[in-house]
């Protein structure tokens, strides 16, 4: 007799949780703790990178590039997706199918390579199944955003080949605050749609317990364009959370603690007539033992268990379809210091579930499948010289999915990717850094692309998937540059991937009616898609300067430039499809005392070289700017800013969406932040 899934869950990650019983606490020292938690007020966290690699928090000692955004940057970002919040980020655009489903895009790639996690766990949604599912995280629960590209997704699968999301929150607090209580309060109103959002997040502290609260609202109307109101693109959300760690062990050096996370939204389909309600109930643990017992410092536990649903409904509120979604995840990674010519080595393992159904109009589309994934994975350093380090990372894969194609037949399909990269980290000098990484991976076929079998209503697509697709492979590499002078920061990146049986979702030119019956007219209300593989060859560039202009009496005056550009061909003749343009742009910014001033201005490219059946896309330019006010001194305490996106009201399309010919992004927007700490 087979056990519930919830219990199937935890039997499976209790190997995981037994690695960590062996950890002793009793050792610990301040050396071996990694803090993300300012340790002044316990509810804001410092700018360090965490994701991209278990070895170090340094940017500097990591070959590849990985950026950040912090909370002040999220929230005057706006918007209600991980998406939004990115935009500025190099090299990162956003799937733009609707104000709840705008998922992000790495690099060219979405949805099944492009890993979005909390906290370093996954998020435990359906936006890889289809551009219309929304994440479940609100970037007004972020307080760091994080974007991890190459070797250092090797941490969490193969599902990640074009990168990692990962949104940083104090849910599980990593660090006991010295202030027995603290918080955050935000809201703001934006023109454009009517909008209005409100957040709170409270921190504290009982002897040696940490705790946590937040919770969040969000009201947005139909938004404007400069043709008019865009249709059903409203979006409506809200949520909570409640948790605490435990700290013990010589200097507290060592903790445990866990969360439960609630949230529900629901939104419109802007190409369609109908709107999604979503709900998603989520629990997470962590735990880091620091043990300091010969060359093992810590230990560190991670899981998630969540039940996700959302129905695709009528405007008269009657249910079209029901996707549920069941799915929990157990980690657990050890860091390890010198041995013998390795400085440091991380050594973890893996296991995630995952069971997924649908039930209504769109049951057809995809029938239930069942997703096993057990993996190790290890990540070491050796110094080759004083200004020469070598460092290598490695993971192995076993993975089971289970479904029923087109067929009609149940189908069980296993992968092993294996997948491993190195890297040369050179220290030219005291402000300049190179890395050089060459990486091979693996990455096994997702569900929708093995069993998709029908229409799916949100994207208005026929698709079909293919059950004998085999593991697709990048070859990869990649070149970086760091240069931190006293007046310039400059980070860049070159690199290009050759992949080889590359899966995509291929519009044939065809359109069905929701039975499946297919013709070369454009008569049936859905496009034909069908998933296949071919060999492709992607290239690109970013890069991001920060320029320290004047610096004296009148204030400080800053500027900085970006770019990003990439270009995906099948090397059978053709053009990836949903693939980004270019993006160009720079600003400046200003501040004196508690007064800040910025505007910026970023252009994105036509985008002509499209797939087949594919249209092309209008270049844009956007016109931002803000101007805030802290009346106080102090770093805590009131903050007033008022934000402008896209001033000039350019007409913009977003090349990746499927429903760009339908949809148009948001227009002038003005918004009014305050935000509060105590």
């Amino acid at each position: 007799m087979s056990l519930p899934f919830r219990k199937r869950a935890l039997v499976a990650a209790l190997p995981c949780f037994a690695l960590s019983l062996l950890a002793s606490p009793a050792h610990a020292d301040d050396s071996t703790t990694s803090k993300s938690g300012d340790s002044g007020n316990g509810s804001s966290i410092a700018t360090v990178t965490v994701t991209g690699s278990p070895l170090s928090q340094d940017a500097n000692d990591l070959a590849t590039v990985v950026d950040s955004v912090d909370e002040e940057q999220i929230l005057r970002a706006g918007g209600s997706s991980l998406a939004d919040a990115l935009k500025n980020v190099p090299g990162v655009t956003g799937t733009g199918f609707a104000a709840g489903a705008s998922r992000p895009v790495i690099r060219g790639f979405d949805a099944t390579r492009v890993l979005v996690l909390e906290n370093g766990i996954d998020s435990f949604d359906v936006s890889d199944i289809g551009p219309d599912h929304g994440v479940p995280i609100d970037p007004l629960t972020a307080q760091r955003i994080e974007v991890v590209r190459g070797a250092g997704t090797l941490r969490y699968g193969s599902q990640a080949l074009g990168g990692v999301v990962n949104s940083i929150n104090n849910r599980i607090p990593t660090s006991l605050p010295d202030l027995s209580f603290s918080g955050d309060v935000t809201g703001s109103l934006d023109s454009v749609d009517n909008g209005r959002d409100g957040s709170a997040q409270l921190d504290g502290r009982v002897g040696d317990l940490a705790l946590h609260a937040d919770g969040f609202a969000r009201h947005t109307d139909d938004y404007d364009t400069p043709h008019g109101t865009q249709d059903n693109s409203f979006f409506h959300g809200d949520g909570y959370s409640g948790g605490g760690s435990y700290f013990f062990g010589q200097d507290k050096a060592s903790h445990i603690g866990g969360t439960v996370v609630r949230y529900d939204a629901k939104y419109g389909i802007p190409s369609d007539t109908t709107y999604i309600d979503m709900t998603q109930t989520k629990e997470m643990l962590n735990g880091t033992f620091a043990v300091n017992s010969g060359p093992l410092q810590t230990i560190t536990v991670d899981g998630g268990y969540a039940n996700y649903h959302h129905s695709e409904d009528n405007p008269d509120g009657s249910v079209n379809s029901t996707f549920r979604n069941k799915a929990w995840e157990g980690r657990a990674e050890a860091l390890f210091g010198q041995m013998g010519f390795l400085s440091r080595s991380a050594l973890g393992i893996q296991s995630e579930g995952r069971s997924f159904s649908a039930i209504g109009e769109d049951s057809s589309y995809l029938f239930p499948t069942n997703t096993h994934t057990n993996a190790l994975f290890a990540f070491s350093e050796a110094p080759l010289t004083d200004a020469l380090k070598l460092q290598a990372g490695a993971r192995v894969e076993s993975d089971r999915v289970d479904g029923t194609p087109s067929t009609d037949h149940v189908t069980n399909r296993n992968f092993t990717p294996v997948s491993g990269s190195l890297s040369l980290l050179a220290e030219a000098s005291q402000t300049v850094h190179l890395g050089l990484t060459v990486s091979s991976t693996g990455r096994a076929p997702a569900q929708t692309e093995l069993y998709a079998r029908g229409g799916h209503d949100g994207p208005d697509t026929f698709e079909t998937g293919d059950p004998s697709l085999d593991i697709e492979r990048s070859n990869s590499l990649e070149g970086t540059i760091r240069v931190d002078l006293q007046n310039v920061k400059l980070v860049g990146s070159v690199w290009g991937a050759k992949i080889h049986n590359y899966v995509f979702g291929d519009l044939t030119g065809r359109t069905c009616d929701d039975d499946g019956v297919c013709t070369d007219s454009d008569d049936g209300e859905l496009r034909e898609l069908n998933y296949t593989q071919l060999d492709a060859t992607f290239r690109g560039a970013e890069a991001q300067a920060n320029f320290a202009v004047y610096d004296g009496p009148a204030g400080k005056l800053g500027a900085n430039l970006l770019a990003d550009y990439v270009r995906a061909t099948l090397d059978h003749g053709g053009n990836v499809p949903r693939i980004p343009p270019y993006h160009v742009g720079g600003g400046v910014d200003w501040s004196l005392g508690g007064v800040d001033a910025g505007v910026s201005v970023k252009y994105a490219g036509a985008q002509h070289d499209t797939g087949e059946y594919e249209t092309n896309t209008k270049g844009y330019t956007e016109l931002d700017a803000q101007v805030g006010w802290k009346p106080f001194a102090t770093d805590r305490g009131v903050e007033i800013a008022v934000i402008g996106h896209n001033l000039t009201d350019s007409v913009q399309r977003d090349a990746v969406a499927l429903n760009k010919d339908s949809v148009l992004m948001p227009g002038r927007d003005v918004r009014l932040l305050l935000r509060a700490s105590f």
